[in-house]
Parts: structure tokens; sequence; C-alpha cells
């Protein structure tokens, strides 16, 4: 990616090296993330809760129709524009982020709201509670924000052998997907149906929120690369191998050396590779209903 000389969002805020020692209690609810499954697979119950607790929040698109949700309380933080290279690479893709669907929502007849995002190193507070490094990158939608521990990309470059720019930039883009969900207004009305639900169905529905996630990713991609022309060959496949690397069946296999498609919660490697590529394809948000579509 040719992303060095691109516009830097002003909705960052970076909090590394500020520690994040609150005790020991994890996220309370809400954080909705590309890492979530981390937790269960890699940690193995790290923050003392059941991982679905962390997945919080089920969203969709509800027709195509972009529907605002209320706007979040101020917090009197600002942003800032890191200068070290991995921070400016991150601050990057979320100002992308933000022209991309800034332009796709004014398609759709509204006005995007940007998220905010922070870097943390370690464990920081969010209205979500308390978000760790261990759970990966994730989206709070109590606040509206995407945090990330930058060390997370070590991570996905040398454990689960997804390197490259343009895999750790849709990191960012899944984490903004979320908040794209959040804003379509369908969260609080499938919330609705959580308690009604067996742990197994819930996963499903987690499965698809994490596929449309995948394929809103898709859309920035495609967007972006219209409007920058800043993808390099092979880009586009390192964003493909890290969807498939950090599938649900692919993490399964490398820490239990099983697959149990009933603990899916993000989806499979093909199908996050396959919706990925249809919101790189798409031409408008219906394409990515993943809840009412199913993969061939």
């Amino acid at each position: 990616m040719r992303w060095e000389d691109e516009r830097q969002s002003d909705n960052v805020e970076d909090r590394r090296g500020q520690g994040g020692g609150f005790g020991g209690v994890g996220m309370r609810r809400g954080g909705i993330g590309i890492g979530a499954i981390l937790v269960a697979l890699v940690g193995g119950w790290l923050l003392g809760i059941n991982p679905l607790e962390i997945l919080g929040l089920i969203g969709g698109i509800d027709g195509g129709q972009v529907v605002q949700a209320p706007a979040p309380s101020a917090s009197g933080q600002h942003g800032v524009s890191p200068a070290d290279p991995g921070g400016r690479f991150v601050s990057t893709v979320l100002a992308s982020t933000e022209d991309a669907w800034t332009e796709v929502f004014r398609k759709g007849g509204a006005k995007y709201r940007p998220p905010k995002l922070v870097m943390f190193s370690g464990a920081t507070q969010t209205a979500c509670g308390l978000g760790q490094s261990a759970a990966g990158p994730f989206y709070c939608p109590e606040d509206e924000t995407v945090y990330i521990d930058l060390d997370f990309y070590q991570m996905l470059q040398q454990r689960f052998k997804a390197p490259g720019d343009f895999a750790q930039a849709y990191v960012v883009a899944h984490e903004v997907g979320h908040h794209v969900q959040n804003l379509l207004g369908t969260m609080n009305k499938v919330q609705s149906r959580r308690q009604r639900m067996s742990e197994r169905q819930y996963n499903r529905l987690s499965v698809r929120l994490e596929l449309q996630a995948d394929c809103y990713a898709g859309i920035w991609a495609r967007q972006s690369q219209q409007a920058k022309g800043w993808l390099e060959e092979g880009d586009v496949e390192e964003g493909l191998n890290a969807a498939s690397q950090i599938g649900d069946d692919t993490m399964q296999k490398r820490t239990e050396g099983t697959v149990v498609p009933d603990a899916f919660t993000h989806g499979s490697s093909k199908q996050r590779v396959y919706w990925f590529r249809v919101g790189m394809e798409s031409r408008q948000l219906s394409d990515c209903d993943t809840f009412a579509r199913t993969e061939p």
C-alpha cells in the first residue's frame, strides 16, 4: 500500500505507554471485534467471562437503508497525530475509512459519523468495561470507539501467518465495519432477541455479524482503491489471506487440532474470504446482508 502521503485521521487517541492497571475485571458487554475469538482459542477464557459476552451486541442491515444511531456523549478527548510509523499507518487507514463511508452514507441520503480509534498498550478503560490486548482489536458501541493494541499485528504476522500492511488495514476496516452496523440502527433491535436464544443459536448470529463486518471491509477496500489507487500488487491477496487465517476452522485446527462448527463465532475461512470479496464487488449496502443470504 502506498499510504505514507495520505491524510491522517483527527479521531485518534494514543494511550500507549499509559498502562491500564484497573484490576482484573474483564469487559462488561458490547465490545465486538476481529480478535474476540482469540480469547477462547488462544487465551483460554483470559478475561474470566464467556467470550459470547465479549461479542455483545448483534447488528445487521435493515433493508440496506441508512438509519443513524443517536450520538454518544462527548468525552472531551482530542485527536492526535502519531509520529511513529505504526501509529501513522493506523491513523491513515482510519482516515480512509472515514472518506469511504462518508461517500457511501452520502449516497444513501445520510451523514456518516466516524468512530474514534484508541491505540493502547496492555489494557485500557472503555465504555464497555476494561479492554485488554488479549481480546485483540475490538469495537465498543457504547462509546463508538475502535480499540487496538498494535502488538496484535505481530501476532497476526508471526502466529497467524498473515503479514503485510493491507492485512493490517483490513483489521481496522473490519472494526469500522462494526461501527457501521451500529450506525445502521439494528444492534439494539437484535440485542433484544439474545435472551431467548441458546448458545448455539447465538453463535450462529455472531457468525453472521462478523461476516457482515468482513463484507463492509471489502466495501472499504473498493471505495478507497477507487479514490486513491493506493493498492499495489499482492495487497488484496494479503487481505484475503488475513481473512482466511483467522477463520474459526483454521484457528481451531491450529490451537485444538479439531474443528467444532457449533462453536464458530466469526465464520470459517472460506466464509470470511467469500464475504470480503462480496464487499469488494458490491454496489450497495444490501449486498452485504449476511443475515438474509448464505454462501454458495
